[in-house]
């Protein structure tokens, strides 16, 4: 059947390419995969309801069930005029005849089969995405706490600051990327309402069940507002986001531990299997796998940026712009972010700070010079004229070649009771135990350990939730064909 009823002819076969593209079998195998899943779900569904006869949906599930054990290999390369759906739909209906596979698209629309599809893709991308994230949590905080005792400069303006140490450093990545995760997790609880039943635009007056359909396809509930279920694609904008904040946090450790693995840092190093060389140059060393984790976070800002403009202005309906092309770019970025993150997991656990550097380096950067200041601020120093003064004694230190402070010398000429010695860096790491401070990074990680734990419980819990779905959803499968449903299974 290659028409519609009221349209006689198809697209030729250029704009047909143009619209629908050249799936090859990986292609056919996912969005069939997705495809089939909901079919079985919606005929289970219709058998309970008594709108599909027990011999055609019992016929139909045999028949997609088969299809999908051999990864509909004999839909491959055939012609789909009018899309994969509607030839895989054919098929069925040229095997099983107009009373079974005819039946198949009773109470629903290719707008909220697409929709759920999308949202049942999204998902499982993002409890991925999640878990590798948490992984790399994982990693970031035992490396954090350990190499808390690593003290080193860290820097604002690319100018030797503060004393901290390097488990504190990572530490602060860890509380950045707990917020990620908490975004990405807001997204796939937004996903909890599962568009099937919503129809072309506005629901159905057919008796059909759409809380068991959401419960067979792993949701909680049924959709709520059918216009809404099939308009909008605004949890995927949300998930590009958050999974685009998840590569920005990662882009900015990369672009720190490019820099401190440099010669003149010599912060940190790591081990070959991290690194490459050059084609030219025998003596290049080169950590260029942080170079791709700076850069991959691109493709998700830039995939948020093409699907808020291709939705921007559109109807609040089902249209091409956001079901179709506002999703087109979505998969490969967050394979891209997951993709960051496992280069993340091996980069920080595979990079071994150097503390001798690093400490020496916090030595000659006059990093301990507030620390000189806020002494003076004990004695009622001001603190302006304390951080002037001492800006002077740095400058004059410097002019001097010296690397320590000496003296201090007050505006008014007298010269301030207060030691330039201090006693050893760990020390004044330690003592910054106020405003999240180093000296409370133990703190920090108890709490982040917490916050991961919590994390993981809660995707578990929607896992197993989803293969409890999956579990029932088979065992309706085998009820119906076996002729066990309760439905009546007597509706022609």
């Amino acid at each position: 059947m290659t028409g519609t009823g009221r349209l006689a002819h198809t697209l030729g076969p250029r704009t047909r390419r143009v619209v629908y593209g050249e799936p090859g079998p990986d292609d056919v195998r996912r969005e069939l995969g997705h495809t089939s899943t909901v079919d079985l779900a919606h005929v289970v569904m219709l058998t309970e309801c008594g709108l599909l006869p027990a011999y055609a949906a019992a016929a139909l599930l045999r028949e997609i069930t088969r299809l999908r054990a051999d990864g509909f290999s004999e839909l491959h390369g055939k012609e789909a005029p009018r899309g994969l759906y509607l030839m895989y739909e054919g098929h069925l209906v040229a095997v099983l005849g107009a009373e079974a596979g005819g039946k198949l698209h009773t109470g629903r629309s290719r707008n909220d089969i697409k929709a759920t599809i999308t949202a049942m893709r999204l998902r499982a991308e993002l409890l991925d995405l999640i878990g590798e994230i948490l992984r790399l949590q994982a990693v970031l905080l035992s490396r954090a706490r350990a190499h808390q005792d690593a003290v080193m400069p860290v820097y604002t303006h690319y100018q030797p600051a503060m004393p901290v140490s390097y488990g504190y450093y990572l530490a602060g990545i860890a509380t950045a990327l707990d917020r990620d995760i908490t975004a990405l997790r807001h997204t796939v609880d937004e996903l909890d309402r599962c568009p099937l039943g919503a129809g072309a635009v506005s629901g159905t007056d057919l008796p059909i069940d759409t809380a068991r359909t959401a419960a067979l396809l792993g949701f909680a509930e049924p959709p709520l507002h059918a216009m809404d279920a099939v308009a909008s694609r605004d949890t995927l904008l949300r998930a590009l986001a958050a999974a685009a904040g998840a590569g920005l946090t990662l882009s900015r450790l990369a672009t720190d531990l490019q820099l401190w693995s440099t010669q003149e840092f010599d912060f940190v190093r790591f081990p070959e299997r991290l690194v490459g060389g050059s084609s030219a140059m025998p003596q290049k060393r080169n950590a260029f796998l942080l170079e791709h984790v700076k850069a991959k976070a691109a493709t998700a800002v830039g995939a948020w940026t093409a699907s808020a403009a291709a939705i921007k202005s559109t109807p609040f309906t089902n249209s091409i712009e956001v079901g179709t092309e506002a999703v087109a770019g979505a998969w490969a970025a967050l394979a891209t972010v997951r993709d960051s993150v496992l280069l993340s997991q091996v980069l920080v656990s595979g990079a071994r700070p150097q503390p001798e550097r690093m400490r020496e380096r916090a030595r000659e950067g006059f990093v301990t010079a507030t620390v000189i200041a806020n002494r003076l601020v004990v004695q009622g120093v001001p603190f302006r004229t304390a951080h002037h003064a001492v800006g002077a004694a740095v400058r004059e230190a410097v002019e001097a070649g010296e690397r320590e402070l000496t003296q201090i010398t007050l505006p008014d000429g007298a010269s301030a009771d207060v030691s330039t010695e201090v006693s050893s860096l760990a020390e004044v790491v330690a003592s910054h135990t106020r405003g999240g401070g180093p000296g409370t990074c133990g703190t920090t990680l108890r709490i982040l350990c917490g916050t991961l734990s919590g994390h993981g419980a809660w995707l578990q819990s929607h896992r197993t939730r989803l293969a409890r779905a999956e579990a029932v959803l088979d065992t309706a499968v085998e009820e119906v064909v076996a002729g066990r449903s309760t439905g009546t299974g007597d509706a022609r």
